[in-house]
């Protein structure tokens, strides 16, 4: 016998809750959780918390230790890791390591918990650490931004920047469970606010036309923020997000990424920024070089690309940046198209629009269209 071959899978289940004030004594969602899937052993918990969010909400620490004072099936960690927000805790290995070396100091098992409370980089940052220690440890994610709510919090991926390119180390590892609290969003700054919406464009614009007509007539309640516009967008959007991860590819073992439409540039330009601008203002800047791509290559219609940039524009967004800029072969932002390639694997793979609502993936882009593109989006942003 010189060959044996053995395949499986595994099945993956998590859930997403939409609730308000999480710890509060009286809400039961968390505790219910926690108690369903509990088993016969003592478990333990560990926060990783935003400070960020901390800063907002002082009293989080004690509310925290008061809701876990009655759950005997679980042993929480006092002692809380504070990780700064932004990329700037993805962008050194320093939190990553001080949250294993929690791990060994804990005790913390593979049948327990690291709970983290924040935005995307932090969720990141903790869900690797999760990932890598003890080859698993389960990891529940507390989302607090809307950019988190509605599209990487609800995900499988997790990582930390390093060599200077954007989640070079990381995992796919879903979580145990999502706890949307939109009462978070309400000490958001109107940048965090309003960053978030861009991944609802985009995800309406590959895959749900009616849903963005309802983000474009809804752009001035959302910009003003309309709680109740709110909590529909980020329903909708984990949603579409988590649908497209039970029905393709969700470990992304083929160079196909629709849900990266506006991605190659907008990661980009970020680390050219040194992540001053954040993810979801990039995202938009590329979501609207993409729409002007598409549209010059006789894929979208011009009235189409047109309306995309204005409901952009309507929700508060910067549609172009100078970094964004593209004016001959050299520029800067074009070398994110090989770092995408090379974050993908394989062949270079870039999602596009043939109409609103529907994408369309291509593998090459032309570099003077590119430079077309942006000029037509510098030319649409000076207009308006």
């Amino acid at each position: 016998m010189n060959h044996l071959q053995q395949a499986f899978s595994v099945r993956f289940e998590y859930n997403v809750f939409f609730t308000h004030k999480l710890f509060e004594p009286s809400n039961p969602v968390f505790r219910d959780f926690l108690r369903s899937a509990s088993g016969e052993t003592t478990k333990k918990i560990f926060f990783v918390i935003d400070s960020g969010v901390m800063e907002h909400h002082p009293g989080l620490r004690d509310q925290i230790t008061q809701y876990f004072s009655d759950l005997p099936s679980l042993t929480l960690i006092k002692e809380m890791m504070i990780a700064p927000g932004g990329e700037s805790c993805k962008n050194t290995e320093q939190y990553f390591y001080e949250i294993v070396r929690a791990v060994d100091r804990f005790g913390i098992d593979r049948h327990s918990y690291i709970a983290a409370i924040g935005g995307g980089a932090v969720l990141d940052l903790a869900g690797y650490a999760a990932a890598v220690s003890h080859r698993g440890i389960r990891h529940i994610r507390i989302p607090t931004t809307v950019l988190s709510q509605n599209d990487s919090g609800v995900g499988v991926k997790n990582g930390i920047n390093f060599l200077g390119k954007k989640n070079f180390l990381g995992s796919f590892a879903p979580p145990a469970a999502v706890f949307n609290d939109f009462s978070y969003l309400t000490t958001l700054s109107d940048a965090d606010w309003r960053s978030g919406i861009s991944e609802a464009v985009k995800v309406a614009l590959i895959k749900d036309s009616a849903f963005f007509e309802w983000i474009k007539q809804r752009s001035a309640a959302l910009a003003n923020r309309d709680m109740d516009a709110m909590q529909y967008l980020i329903k909708r959007c984990a949603a579409l997000h988590m649908e497209h991860i039970g029905g393709g590819d969700p470990f992304e073992m083929g160079s196909s990424r629709p849900l990266d439409f506006g991605h190659w540039s907008a990661h980009k330009v970020e680390q050219l920024s040194e992540f001053s601008i954040r993810h979801g203002e990039a995202v938009a800047m590329g979501i609207a070089l993409d729409s002007a791509y598409s549209f010059l290559s006789g894929m979208l219609k011009e009235e189409e690309a047109r309306d995309i940039l204005d409901v952009l524009t309507a929700l508060g967004f910067a549609v172009r940046h100078p970094l964004m800029d593209i004016s001959d072969r050299e520029s800067p932002v074009l070398k994110g198209l090989n770092e995408f390639r090379e974050h993908l694997g394989g062949r270079l793979t870039i999602m596009l629009l043939s109409a609103i609502g529907r994408g369309e993936e291509t593998h090459d882009l032309d570099t003077d269209t590119l430079i077309r593109s942006s000029q037509w989006v510098a030319s649409f942003s000076s207009k308006h």
